[in-house]
């Protein structure tokens, strides 16, 4: 009977162990792990202190129940539990209403249909249905749906358009400051740890440029960021790619814009700039290549600025290590964001 459980039942299983009350309950799905290990019943029987009629009955009874109802019958009161409709009910209903205690839908859930559950029950309903407890995350209020779904047509159109020669560039800059900042970590229980910071407020202005067929990244350092900055980084990205086309996809920031900065265009006749949308990162790739780099150095600590500034381009120079990671990071698999 060995390797019965898919890796999902496994991982429920797991989780409910892990927020197990009752040595009972511990009992049974750690003896339906065991088994799925290949452990016989005598062996298993032994590691769990008990005899091996008790594991053979918690085998019958994962087999009638499965693992929801292995789960289900410790964690659900005692008026029954969801249906399949239901519960695809309550994750329709999830979906468009955000609760903020598992308090409340287990009110929403006797409500509506007559089932009484724990809070402890329905929090692994939760998770089983595909539901997590976290932050929601703010968006601008300004933002247009039909302009990005807009965009994302005309970006398709010119991926097919395009010659193999031309190349399509996502720019934007970041300013990663110098200084360390606090993040979230597994710390043990009682323990703080601590990490360095200096005092200084001065940021690093960066000016990039990333081109996902070939993942060549360009950044610039620069004093800050405003049109000689974007016309240098211009005549970096025609001093890299010698022929064909360039498309600059940018967003709306006043520099893009300038007079002084269209005026130079006009005598790059390979270049070509379209604007993302407003109040529309989701749609700039390179935002996501910033947040990889900030999440990668937020816990290196560099006592002088030009240190930190060193070991910030060194890490552009050098961001093919991170190939793996950034291969499924760095796609143009956009998702559209809607109020």
């Amino acid at each position: 009977m060995q390797g019965f459980l898919t890796e999902e039942q496994i991982g429920v299983l797991r989780e409910a162990h892990y927020s197990c009350r009752y040595r009972k309950s511990a009992d049974r799905i750690k003896a339906i792990l065991f088994l799925n290990e290949g452990f016989t019943y005598q062996e298993t029987a032994k590691l769990l202190m008990l005899d091996d009629v008790t594991i053979r009955r918690y085998e019958k009874q994962f087999e009638k129940v499965g693992v929801d109802g292995l789960i289900e019958c410790r964690y659900i009161g005692s008026h029954g539990i969801l249906t399949k409709m239901q519960e695809i009910g309550l994750t329709a209903h999830l979906k468009n209403k955000t609760y903020q205690t598992v308090k409340e839908i287990v009110f929403y859930a006797q409500k509506h249909y007559r089932k009484t559950y724990s809070v402890e029950g329905m929090t692994h309903l939760l998770h089983r249905l595909g539901f997590v407890y976290k932050k929601t995350k703010q968006v601008p209020g300004k933002l247009n749906l039909a302009e990005q779904e807009q965009f994302k047509k005309e970006y398709e159109e010119l991926k097919k358009s395009k010659r193999i020669e031309d190349k399509l560039y996502f720019l934007d800059a970041t300013h990663p400051q110098h200084n360390n900042m606090p993040f979230y970590g597994w710390i043990y229980k009682g323990e703080t740890k601590t990490i360095k910071a200096n005092s200084g407020r001065r940021r690093l202005n960066l000016n990039g440029a990333l081109n996902l067929e070939n993942m060549d990244i360009t950044v610039l350092s620069e004093k800050t960021i405003n049109t000689e900055a974007m016309k240098r980084l211009v005549m970096e990205l025609e001093r890299k790619q010698q022929r064909g086309k360039i498309y600059l996809l940018a967003d709306n920031a006043s520099y893009n814009h300038s007079y002084e900065f269209t005026d130079f265009l006009k005598s790059h006749k390979r270049i070509e700039i379209k604007y993302i949308p407003s109040y529309s990162p989701n749609l700039n790739v390179i935002e996501r290549l910033w947040r990889f780099f900030h999440k990668k150095h937020r816990d290196k600590y560099f006592e002088r600025f030009k240190e930190f500034e060193k070991a910030v381009l060194y890490f552009f120079q050098h961001i093919h290590r991170y190939d793996s990671e950034l291969k499924t990071l760095l796609t143009d698999s956009f998702q559209t964001i809607s109020i």
